[in-house]
């Protein structure tokens, strides 16, 4: 890969920023800013790079990781580690970047749907929700993290843990987000 990308990419791993344009002149022992807005504008247009709503730089395909192979989560079977591609965790979780956001969880109302309390998980704004999906909710004035469910056609909520009763709106229940992923970290 190209000497400047690799440059990039350790700032950016070092950092976890992009560099302004004056430390991507020190970066790539450029004389000028123009050089740098030059090869910027060339990384966008590979889909190196990209810049958000305000103009700030944003990493795109920096943080790719390798995708080494099949794991067998059966039976056991023999594997032989072969790249099969790479790619970027941002590039397979998130598909409406300017939607998309974390919220740490708290408690224990999820954890038979597998989110646990300390996780992340990762929401899209403005997504429809449909019956089972686990969203976001604003329910009464109150935000929580639960199945979404419909019965007659009457929206409530679900946690996935049988400790917690449902969850019927008194007055209103709002969809604010639905999640797309759980991130956890051993």
């Amino acid at each position: 890969m190209e000497k400047r990308i690799l440059k990039l990419k350790e700032f950016y791993r070092s950092n976890r920023r992009m560099p302004t344009y004056t430390e991507m002149m020190k970066l790539w022992g450029y004389k000028t800013k123009s050089a740098v807005a030059y090869a910027v504008q060339k990384f966008i247009e590979e889909g190196f790079i990209s810049k958000d709503r305000s103009g700030k730089l944003a990493p795109k395909n920096l943080n790719d990781l390798k995708i080494l192979g099949l794991i067998e989560a059966g039976f056991p079977t023999s594997a032989a580690e072969e790249m099969i591609d790479t790619m970027s965790l941002d590039e397979y979780l998130v598909e409406n970047k300017e939607a998309t956001y974390m919220l740490k969880v708290k408690g224990d109302s999820m954890i038979d749907a597998g989110i646990m309390q300390g996780d992340l998980v990762l929401v899209e704004r403005g997504a429809t929700a449909k019956s089972g999906d686990i969203v976001v909710a604003e329910i009464d004035g109150e935000y929580t993290l639960k199945f979404y469910r419909l019965k007659n056609k009457k929206p409530y909520l679900e946690a996935g843990n049988s400790k917690y009763p449902d969850i019927h709106p008194k007055q209103e229940l709002k969809i604010e987000a639905v999640v797309r992923s759980v991130i956890r970290k051993y």
